[in-house]
């Protein structure tokens, strides 16, 4: 009976492993875009452990999928948040239809070397770009556009096109591409079990629906979703105000992981997996399980004081009071900090 039992439960472990892995759409950004693209990081190789005596015992068959350790060296992840309405729960969560998708909120997560401390730094949306040409799904190209808004690339030539994009605004190669969309977003949130935010004035944005007062404030995923998306409410309606917003979330939001342990278990890490999954792509150096828990093993000895977040320097743009530029030399010299 209990060998019956064992079966069973390592079956329907198996499929649900199977059924999550099926759930994350990926993207082969290395074969779209070829070689002509910024230098990788360096690796460096770090010795296998030998196994000792007491560790040759075979070990007890676990439901959960193996880790898959990530490259040693920097990592560079570009993660994207999409205001894609597609779907029941994201036209809802987005306040009705809206054509297309744009990233709506752009970030490079850099990890050291060592894994000890991260950078994430913000890309405004309405900066203004060239926008290079882009490989399409039907075999042709996208024209390169000049005085173009930084969030049009993921509208004109999806993931391909953004990581493009960025890597010829940055000369830094993307190692790894995460997008998330706004259901995804909120479900993560709500199986961290909420966030704790202090906002230093009160917020009043009919077009995120979020209403609060200066304070501090423990939010659900709607409502870290709305906070995501504000800008009409607070400082000069600006995405720059936004993005200040967002980074907050995103200390919160590992200092939600930390304390519960997500970051180290693989029973949390399912539960999350199970969530946010259907509302993830990557690229296909990311979409499995195995991976995404070594990307997960990778960021585990980071803490919300060793996270560092800054947004790329900007100014004006000084034809379009509307959009910005890069603050030169400033935003150069935070690329070559990166790379």
């Amino acid at each position: 009976m209990l060998g019956c039992i064992l079966m069973l439960t390592g079956a329907g472990a198996g499929w649900m492993y199977w059924q999550l892995n099926d759930n994350i759409q990926s993207v082969d950004i290395d074969n779209a875009l070829g070689d002509d693209r910024p230098e990788r990081a360096a690796a460096v190789s770090t010795p296998s452990p030998t196994a000792s005596s007491s560790d040759e015992a075979t070990p007890s068959p676990s439901p959960y999928p193996s880790v898959s350790a990530l490259p040693a060296g920097a990592l560079n992840i570009l993660v994207l948040g999409s205001d894609s309405r597609s779907g029941e729960r994201n036209s809802e969560l987005g306040g009705g239809n809206s054509s297309g998708a744009r990233s709506d909120t752009a970030m490079i997560v850099h990890l050291d070397s060592d894994r000890t401390e991260a950078t994430v730094v913000s890309i405004p949306r309405d900066t203004l770009v060239t926008r290079p040409s882009c490989p399409t799904s039907s075999g042709g190209s996208t024209a390169v556009a000049y005085n173009a808004m930084f969030n049009s690339a993921y509208s004109v030539g999806g993931p391909v096109c953004a990581i493009k994009t960025v890597e010829q605004l940055t000369d830094v190669r993307m190692d790894h591409y995460i997008e998330i969309d706004f259901a995804g977003f909120a479900d993560l949130v709500d199986t961290l079990g909420g966030v704790t935010v202090t906002t230093e004035e009160d917020i009043d944005d009919d077009k995120s629906q979020l209403h609060l007062d200066a304070g501090t404030h423990h939010l659900d995923g709607t409502e870290a979703l709305a906070l995501a998306r504000t800008r009409h409410g607070i400082g000069d309606g600006s995405d720059l105000g936004r993005i200040g917003l967002q980074q907050q979330l995103i200390k919160a939001m590992l200092e939600e992981a930390t304390a519960s342990d997500l970051l180290t278990s693989p029973t949390r890490l399912y539960e999350v997996a199970d969530a946010v999954t259907g509302s993830l792509t990557t690229d296909t150096g990311l979409d499995s399980l195995g991976e995404l828990m070594g990307l997960a093993d990778a960021l585990s000895g980071i803490s919300a004081d060793d996270l560092t977040t800054v947004t790329m320097p900007v100014v004006t743009a000084p034809y379009d009071a509307n959009r910005v530029v890069a603050d030169e030399p400033e935003a150069s010299e935070l690329w070559a900090s990166l790379r």
